[in-house]
């Protein structure tokens, strides 16, 4: 059993959300139920997804998101400066047809600071209610407050000059990381939907049309994330996830990582990454080729958008297809992406979603020994 993470049978982070968690948050907003009633029934359901967690063998245990309700905005909302205004109009797909929904959109209305600490209160229940494993804490990417909007989405009274708003965001982000870390944190990811988008030719297109190069906007992130992260102690585990859009059991984006590939596993200083690798949407392996010496690669090959249970076969030989371009010490498994980006859920069982995990597990012993 390995004792750092990426673990070799791991987990991006989102659990379904509790028939309890949806009650409670409708209460809420119609008045008749406090925020401190709503935290309360929280903590009671993650006291119950932690035990789900440990009771299967997973080493990486998460709070399974039940606090949120996208996994972008309610984190970056809390800095200063930054608001949400109106909704962009994305198409999700999916095998039986298409989905317009309009995610909120960041703006950037003064200057990034950051206040107060945002996650510093959830991990430390998790890590009160944790018994056995490591706690894992997902935050979204910086990347999140400029792809979709790039420059027009920050305000040009507050940030005459973009490099002041990068800068402020590190600083921001560096103090967030520092106070997870000051609280005992050693596993923290990073979710980014923008290096995935970036494979996308149609998205790729978009974002030459608004006037960023899609060929430097990797390069750039690598740096600007590197940046974030650059003074977390040396005991602390980062890693990102990569994720092509996750709503309901319907994507956004699709295209091999080969466009971002180099300045994902060259430039970008993580130590794990958790790719998508659920279906034909993701390219194939070719891009682990530059994957270097010392870093993880968490393979999602397990789908969170279907009920249907991959089987063992087909997901070994995978991980073999993948062995070909990183070498299999450096391989894990995931499932693809978590099965509850937005309080909405995607569209599995319960039952189904704990047998993709089961097997992961069981694929993950028979391939690497361990978990």
């Amino acid at each position: 059993m390995s004792n750092n993470p990426p673990f070799k049978a791991d987990h991006v982070g989102s659990f379904l959300r509790p028939v309890e968690i949806h009650e409670a948050r409708r209460k809420r907003d119609a008045g008749e139920l406090s925020a401190e009633g709503l935290r309360a029934i929280e903590d009671e359901a993650i006291r119950g997804i932690v035990k789900f967690q440990e009771d299967l063998g997973l080493q990486g245990i998460t709070d399974g998101e039940f606090r949120r309700t996208f996994f972008h905005t309610d984190f970056l909302t809390q800095l200063e400066g930054v608001v949400t205004e109106g909704g962009i109009q994305i198409k999700f797909h999916r095998q039986d047809g298409e989905l317009d929904f309009a995610p909120p959109v960041m703006k950037i209305k003064g200057k990034v600071r950051h206040a107060r600490p945002i996650q510093l209160q959830d991990f430390e229940f998790l890590q009160s209610v944790v018994t056995r494993g490591t706690p894992k804490v997902s935050i979204p990417s910086p990347t999140m407050l400029h792809f979709r909007g790039g420059r027009n989405s920050v305000d040009e009274a507050a940030y005459p000059d973009m490099d002041e708003f990068y800068a402020d965001v590190t600083q921001a982000y560096a103090a967030e990381i520092r106070c997870l870390a000051d609280a005992g944190l050693k596993y923290l990811q990073l979710d980014d939907t923008n290096l995935a988008y970036l494979c996308d030719p149609r998205l790729r297109e978009a974002t030459r049309a608004r006037g960023d190069d899609p060929d430097e906007l990797p390069r750039m992130y690598a740096h600007w994330i590197n940046a974030c992260i650059a003074d977390r102690p040396d005991d602390m585990t980062v890693c990102v996830h990569l994720c092509r859009g996750n709503f309901k059991s319907y994507w956004a984006a699709e295209g091999g990582y080969e466009p971002v590939a180099e300045a994902l596993f060259q430039e970008l200083a993580v130590d794990g990454y958790f790719l998508e690798y659920d279906d034909d949407r993701s390219g194939d392996f070719r891009p682990l080729r530059y994957v270097p010496p010392g870093k993880t690669v968490v393979l999602g090959l397990v789908t969170t958008k279907l009920d249907e249970v991959e089987s063992k076969d087909d997901i070994k030989r995978r991980i073999d297809e993948a062995a070909q371009y990183a070498p299999l010490e450096q391989l894990a498994l995931s499932p693809q992406c978590g099965f509850s980006s937005t309080v909405h859920g995607n569209e599995i069982a319960v039952g189904a979603q704990a047998d993709k995990l089961k097997l992961v597990l069981e694929v993950a012993r028979e391939v690497w020994g361990e978990i």
